[in-house]
């Protein structure tokens, strides 16, 4: 088979939470560009429209979703939503994610539950239903976390106060680990992309006070752009990464590895 066949997705549907902008958004462009017909969801409902134009300005085969993956119900009612619209999901893309910035002996119960319920629980639970609904019965998923470096290890001093979510990026590390090794019987791959330093609305606050700093600290001398996660994506979202699972693929210009 080709390799353009292998990275065709046309005829697949996929779920990108959190895919109105950043790097959902980027995520979006790539997958719809190869064929998929999107259902992108986001808390804000005009983040959405604009979206949704945006895509569809390219050709792309979009529904919008406009739901709070902080609520528990949530998961089930896209997925429902969606098998109701196209009758299968095949890609699963878990991009909805947050921040919060507190020193570790004064980080409230709230905002570390927060964190817990959007960046890990609400993951386990989208994968959970798209996995009942579609892919174990059809044989056939791609299922992609979107954790972090920061899952990967401390941050550095400079970004003191990020416990709650470098423990849930780590978590879904290791969910991605064991989801892969349970449901691989189904032929359904599990991976992570764990980008470094992106510009934005997450890391604006850091990176308007930081961002020369890890810039000097990336080999490759450059924050992540608008490109650059659309490869990686599309890798573990098609069949041409169809044997590669269990995986977390760092995203960062090589920082990781100075």
């Amino acid at each position: 088979m080709s390799l353009k066949k292998l990275m065709d997705l046309d005829g697949k549907t996929a779920i990108i939470p959190g895919g109105s902008r950043g790097l959902g958004l980027q995520m979006a462009e790539a997958l719809g560009e190869m064929g998929a017909k999107l259902a992108i969801t986001a808390r804000k409902a005009n983040e959405l429209d604009e979206a949704h134009a945006h895509l569809t300005a390219l050709g792309i085969d979009v529904m919008t979703i406009p739901s709070d993956l902080g609520k528990p119900e949530t998961p089930q009612m896209i997925t429902d939503m969606v098998m109701r619209k196209h009758g299968q999901i095949d890609i699963l893309i878990n991009n909805a994610g947050a921040t919060w910035g507190a020193a570790a002996e004064d980080h409230p119960l709230d905002a570390w539950m927060k964190l817990i319920n959007l960046n890990l629980t609400a993951n386990f639970l989208l994968c959970q239903a798209v996995g009942r609904a579609s892919m174990i019965p059809r044989k056939y998923g791609r299922i992609v976390n979107i954790a972090s470096v920061a899952g990967l290890g401390a941050s550095p001093p400079q970004m003191e106060g990020t416990i709650a979510y470098n423990t849930t990026k780590g978590g879904l590390v290791n969910f991605t680990r064991q989801l892969a090794a349970e449901w691989g019987k189904f032929n359904i791959t599990v991976n992570a992309i764990c980008p470094g330093f992106f510009p934005s609305k997450m890391t604006k606050a850091t990176l308007d006070v930081h961002s020369q700093f890890f810039i000097d600290l990336t080999p490759l001398g450059k924050l992540g752009g608008p490109e650059d996660m659309k490869g990686p994506a599309l890798l573990f979202a098609s069949d041409a990464g169809g044997h590669i699972t269990g995986q977390c693929l760092v995203v960062d210009g090589g920082a990781i590895v100075v």
